[in-house]
């Protein structure tokens, strides 16, 4: 894994020093090696930092030039198909000088050009530089796990792996959007294209780029879309097992190869689970991690990671985690671009600084709740659309009810949603409804009611299965700005690999395409496929129903060791983000509730980015 920047301009030369300060504000993304490649005229640069895992000798270095000098690449990521690609590519008289994935990739592209990206198996983001036509060309994996921020403005475009990067250039501004503000409260991240500081933006997963630097023109559209059963014959789900475990073995067995140490993400939960013992299957012994939390029940899955650890025979790493761990927030919001409110950043960062003494690269369970349907609203979406089709929606019960019911009582949520306009699919994750996010941000500046419900309706135009509708939204946005943000921005700031087998193109075409909604979530039974495998792949004793990540025990938490340090920072989030006066009514509820522990929690996380990055709404 890797860290990328570039600028490239019309009329406005960058000096190698600015290039080099980007560059390295993304050090812990690549410890091994740093490069830099200037036109002559200055007006285009490419930079990279190194974490070296596949070609460890100087053959990977990068920014890399194509054989006969036109392209230029940065590429941060792994193609996990390589070798076939080589191979095919040797076939058709392409030949190599390294081992590196780097330069497969760039033979790909000058060979097959945009439709070398449906032949990747990988996590990316790269850009490739065409000296001839003076335009750049980039691209994201269809599930977005790695990133690419940019910014067009003053005839140029500037890109880079993280936003601190961009930031680093000293003509960068820094005002926060209303929009994203909007988006953030609602379901306590940033979604897609949107970025929290204005005039920037994300390349959403699964699109490319093209930008012709002298015409200043920028064009971004998918390259691929998610698929969906066509409603055609199922298989019995023997068949499916049988079907699916193939991909499995092939998607671990590909991501297990490095010229590094590997090891497992082992949680105790039935993906990451799942993961391990395909390993085991097609590699032998490998190493797993995981961490726990004493005295804190559920949260402390250790002894069942640790128990099927000593089963698969797997050499096992543990850390126990104390609540002291506080002290990292700080720390965790300068590294997050963009703040998120999930906690699990925590212990995502623990597990990975552990790992990252015994290995480089590291594999994951992550994708399989949203690909499988393991996440419990999946199973309430089909009620809450019954429920909707009695018409209370179209009564203005809804802002009556958002006004009166109090925000710590059990239930507010749930009669929310059957009251409100937008589906379940929407609305079964968001944290804050509209009017609270108008009060939060102040009504004179915030966006028009509904702006982040309508943005997510857009993306699921078209499926009509309530469930495969919460899969897919989470798919493209939770999934994608949430977990994997988490992931990415939490291990690389130890400088580890994290990889997910789950999120392969040919398991995710299998999970949307193959398996109907009702294969994934019935009956109150969810992830019913993965449950069909663990009865042939895990121990007996193993409970598939258990849901369990990295996540921490945030209530108790914010009760405790938490309460002062967060309730300070967030008594402070009036400096011109948020409305004082809502806030406060929130940190009082907080103190006492853990129905509201997460947007307290939320709040403080969004003013120490604040902070960190200097931002302002004016």
């Amino acid at each position: 894994m890797c860290g990328i920047v570039g600028y490239v301009s019309a009329r406005k030369p960058i000096e190698a020093q600015t290039l080099l300060a980007m560059r390295d504000t993304l050090a812990h993304r690549g410890p091994d090696g740093t490069g830099i490649w200037l036109s002559d005229d200055r007006r285009v640069g490419l930079a990279h930092r190194r974490l070296a895992i596949v070609d460890l000798s100087e053959g990977g270095h990068q920014p890399m030039a194509s054989h006969d000098g036109r392209y230029l690449i940065t590429f941060n990521g792994e193609i996990y198909n390589h070798h076939a690609l080589r191979d095919q590519l040797r076939e058709l008289g392409w030949r190599f000088q390294s081992a590196s994935d780097t330069e497969v990739l760039l033979a790909a592209w000058q060979h097959w050009g945009e439709a070398a990206l449906t032949r990747f198996s990988g996590q990316f983001a790269f850009a490739i530089y065409d000296r001839e036509t003076g335009r750049l060309f980039a691209a994201r994996d269809p599930a977005g796990e790695k990133p690419f921020f940019y910014r067009q403005a003053d005839n140029g475009l500037v890109f880079a792996s993280e936003l601190k990067a961009l930031l680093a250039h000293p003509e960068m501004p820094r005002r926060a959007d209303t929009v994203a503000l909007d988006h953030y409260l609602a379901y306590g991240y940033v979604p897609r294209e949107l970025c929290l500081l204005q005039g920037y933006a994300k390349l959403p997963a699964g699109h490319k780029l093209r930008y012709d630097v002298a015409a200043d023109r920028l064009e971004i559209e998918p390259y691929w879309s998610l698929p969906q059963w066509n409603g055609g014959a199922r298989a019995s789900f023997d068949e499916l097992v049988e079907e699916f475990e193939p991909l499995l073995e092939t998607a671990v067995g590909r991501q297990l190869l490095a010229d590094v140490p590997v090891g497992i993400l082992l949680s105790g939960g039935l993906d990451s689970s799942l993961v391990a013992a395909t390993a085991t299957r097609v590699s032998g012994k490998v190493t797993t991690f995981t961490i726990g939390f004493p005295g804190h029940g559920a949260f402390d899955e250790s002894p069942i990671a640790k128990r099927l650890a000593a089963e698969l025979g797997t050499d096992h790493v543990e850390l126990m985690v104390e609540p002291d761990t506080v002290d990292l927030l700080p720390k965790l919001a300068a590294q997050f671009d963009e703040p998120i409110a999930d906690s699990s950043m925590i212990p995502t960062y623990l597990v990975s600084r552990l790992v990252r003494t015994r290995a480089t690269v590291a594999l994951g369970g992550d994708g399989g709740d949203e690909l499988f349907g393991g996440y419990l609203q999946y199973g309430w979406a089909p009620n809450i659309a019954r429920g909707r089709r009695l018409g209370l929606h179209h009564l203005p019960l809804f802002g009556i009810a958002a006004r009166l019911l109090p925000h710590r009582l059990m239930g507010r949520k749930m009669a929310l949603r059957l009251l409100d306009r937008y589906d379940a699919a929407i609305t079964v994750s968001r944290i804050a409804e509209p009017q609270l996010r108008q009060a939060l941000i102040g009504r004179g500046r915030a966006p028009a009611p509904g702006t982040a419900e309508r943005f997510r309706a857009e993306l699921i135009k078209g499926r009509r299965d309530p469930r495969d509708r919460a899969m897919a939204l989470d798919f493209h946005t939770y999934m994608c700005d949430d977990i994997l943000v988490k992931v990415d921005r939490a291990s690389m700031l130890t400088s580890l690999e994290v990889r997910a087998p789950l999120l392969d193109p040919a398991i995710i075409a299998f999970a949307f395409g193959r398996l109907a909604p009702d294969q994934k979530v019935a009956g109150g039974g969810r992830k019913l496929l993965l449950r069909h495998l663990a009865k042939k792949r895990l121990p007996s004793w193993f409970d598939s129903h258990r849901k369990q990540g990295f996540s921490i025990p945030l209530g108790a938490w914010l009760r405790g060791p938490w309460a002062s340090m967060l309730q300070e920072v967030a008594e402070d989030a009036d400096s011109g983000l948020l409305d004082p006066k809502a806030v406060r009514s929130f940190i009082a509820a907080g103190a006492a509730s853990d129905r509201v522990a997460h947007q307290m929690y939320q709040i403080a996380m969004l003013e120490m980015w604040r902070r960190e990055y200097r931002v302002t709404l004016d």
